[in-house]
Formats: C-alpha cells, sequence, structure tokens
C-alpha cells in the first residue's frame, strides 16, 4: 500500500502529452517517498470529490480546484500547481483550511520575457504589415509607412506589475535603449532600480507616460479588468499594448473599443479573455493588432521541468518541508513543515 495518495483528474490539454503522456516525471520525486498518483477521469465534480476525499496531496489539473472541493478534502496537504496562475484553485478556501497551494512561477520565465521582447518589437516595428506588404506585392510602401513612426530607443516601457518575467524582460529592454517604468504596489521599489526601472506610485500615472505598456499581472479578482476604458482612454493615442500575462486582467471590449476608435495604436496579445477566442472576435480581423495563441512559456524545456517541479513540490510538503514556493505561504507557519532553504521563498504570481 502507498504511503501517499496524490489524486489528479485525467487531463486533457496538449501539455501533459507533451511531456510523455505519463506520470513518470512527476514520479522522480513521488517514487521515492511511497507516492502513489491516481489519475481520476471524473466526469463531474461530485465524482472528482468521491475519489479524492482521502488524498494527501492533488495535482491541480484538468478541472478547477473549487472550495467545494476543498471543504470535501479529509486529509489534504498540498495542492501542486504546474503554471504560474493560480486562478484553477480557489486559494481562499484552501488558506481557510490551512492548506499550502504550490505553483511554478520561475519555471519559464526566460522563454515569456523572450516572448514579450517578440511581440514588443513586433508591434513596434508593424511587422505583420511588413510581412503583407511584401507577400502582395506593395514592396515600395514599407519605407514610407515606417517613416512616420519614431525609433524604439529613447521610449518609455512601462510594466504593470514588476514580478519575475517583468524584470526578465526589463533586462533585454535594456539593450534596446529604452526608458522603463512600473506600477506594482506590492514589490519594493529597490526591487525596481536594481535593473533599471523607475517605480511610479500610481497606475495612471504609468500609463500617461508609457509609450508601450506591457502587462504582468496575475489573474486574481483584485486586478480583473484592471485594463478598462478608463485605463485605455489615459494612454498616449501613439500607444501600444502588449499583454501576456492574462486574459482576465484586461476588458477586452474596452480594448476592442480603444483600438477601433484610437485611443491606442496597436496591441501585441498572447492572452484572450475567452481562450480559444472567437473567431469572430474582432482583435483577431485588426491589422494593428498581433497575436499568438497562448505560448509565450512554450518551450522544448518548460513542459518537462514544469512536471517535475510538481513532483517535487508535492514531495516536499508531505515529507514535513516548506514547497519551494508558496502562493498562499501564511499557511506554512501553522502547517507543522520545516523549513529548509537558505534563500527566500517564491511567493507565485507577481513576486519579486
Amino acid at each position: 500500500m502507498a504511503e501517499y495518495k496524490v489524486v489528479t483528474q485525467k487531463p486533457a490539454g496538449v501539455t501533459f502529452d507533451l511531456a510523455d503522456g505519463s506520470y513518470s516525471l512527476e514520479r522522480l520525486a513521488l517514487d521515492p517517498i511511497g507516492a502513489e498518483i491516481v489519475e481520476i477521469d471524473a466526469q463531474s465534480e461530485d465524482e472528482f470529490i468521491a475519489e479524492a476525499k482521502d488524498a494527501d496531496g492533488l495535482i491541480a489539473r484538468g478541472r478547477p480546484i473549487t472550495r467545494k472541493i476543498i471543504e470535501s478534502l479529509e486529509n489534504c496537504k498540498v495542492i501542486s500547481l504546474g503554471s504560474v496562475g493560480a486562478d484553477t484553485v480557489d486559494v481562499v478556501a484552501a488558506t481557510e483550511h490551512g492548506i499550502p497551494v504550490t505553483n511554478v512561477p520561475d519555471t519559464f520565465i526566460e522563454e515569456v520575457a523572450d516572448h514579450t521582447m517578440m511581440l514588443l518589437l513586433a508591434s513596434f516595428r508593424r511587422l505583420n504589415v511588413m510581412d503583407a506588404m511584401v507577400k502582395d506585392g506593395r514592396w515600395s510602401e514599407g519605407r514610407p509607412l515606417l517613416s512616420e513612426f519614431p525609433r524604439l530607443w529613447g521610449q518609455t516601457l512601462g510594466f504593470i506589475s514588476f514580478g519575475h518575467v517583468a524584470k526578465a524582460t526589463s533586462v533585454r529592454a535594456k539593450a534596446f535603449g529604452v526608458n522603463m517604468i512600473s506600477f506594482d504596489p506590492y514589490i519594493e521599489e529597490l526591487s525596481m532600480t536594481e535593473y533599471g526601472v523607475e517605480p511610479i506610485s500610481t497606475l495612471e500615472e504609468l500609463l500617461q507616460r508609457s509609450d508601450i505598456v506591457s502587462m504582468h499581472a496575475p489573474s486574481t479578482q483584485e486586478v480583473h479588468h484592471l485594463m478598462s476604458e478608463d485605463q485605455f482612454r489615459a494612454m498616449k493615442p501613439t500607444a501600444l499594448f502588449i499583454n501576456n500575462g492574462r486574459g482576465p486582467t484586461v476588458d477586452e471590449k474596452a480594448l476592442i473599443k480603444a483600438l477601433e476608435e484610437g485611443w491606442i495604436a496597436g496591441a501585441g496579445l498572447d492572452v484572450f479573455e475567452q481562450e480559444p477566442p472567437d473567431p469572430e472576435n474582432p482583435l483577431l480581423h485588426m491589422e494593428n493588432v498581433i497575436s499568438t495563441p497562448h505560448v509565450a512559456s512554450a518551450s522544448q524545456r518548460m513542459a518537462p521541468e514544469t512536471r517535475r517541479r510538481v513532483g517535487q513540490e508535492l514531495s516536499l510538503v508531505l515529507t514535513g518541508r516548506w514547497p519551494r514556493t508558496c502562493v498562499n505561504p501564511a499557511v506554512l507557519a501553522d502547517a507543522g513543515l520545516k523549513r529548509w532553504q537558505p534563500y527566500s521563498m517564491g511567493r507565485g504570481p507577481g513576486s519579486g
């Protein structure tokens, strides 16, 4: 009989299949402690609860881990996410029940930072328009169009939230000679200035000053539709908006209106409010929008490394130790776990 029972919903996404379609990577850390992974092909929440109520740990994959599920758990010590965002888990309910929720905020930072710069540069230099001109035989139209725009050097890049990805992006952006500012009330100012980024005290000031706004806020209720009509109206009409974070942080109707009415000049998007987006979504048919299918974190390394980390975090907590990262670290003091890290804990979305 296994020492620990770890339950997960049978996954339906491609990420699992990309990393071999089995649990071999999670088991690298779980097999040595006698933990068994039980995959449930539950068709309903009640069916999942019936199988998971005695679990020692959950892998949050395949279905939302709701308050109802959390309140049914009789022995759960940890819920482990293979993502940065924790919006698929009711973290408030988990905290109330003293259950640590772990995530992987540092597994694919470099990939997302690269993607942010890609969208920034492609949007700023109107790459999709230039590409279409070449393919349509409009060779001579490109230079006159780009001659209407300033060079990137000296422009102001504003980060909304200054966590791991924004920091990595700032390192890349510095080489392009941009001025950088950031609004994040949860990050110490010194954490920004050491990256050459000026702290800004209000979102409105950041929006008014930025030539490019890069959204990195996590998807929480607090920042739901953080960017709405008033915020887009505050931006320069020549400004670009980049979102590699989470779709729900942006009021998509307001973004569409801002682009259609010229409140802003363009957008680069890896995320949408509804995914996949409706084929009739106006954002998919605008010349001044460059979009990608929520792939910023994807690389050869990403899927396998993420799944190894899920297993490692489960193993740490199940054997009585602090996880490497925790979305709700306040529960750790009363969880009876031993702190072992000689470094500061990563605290999930937006953490420094």
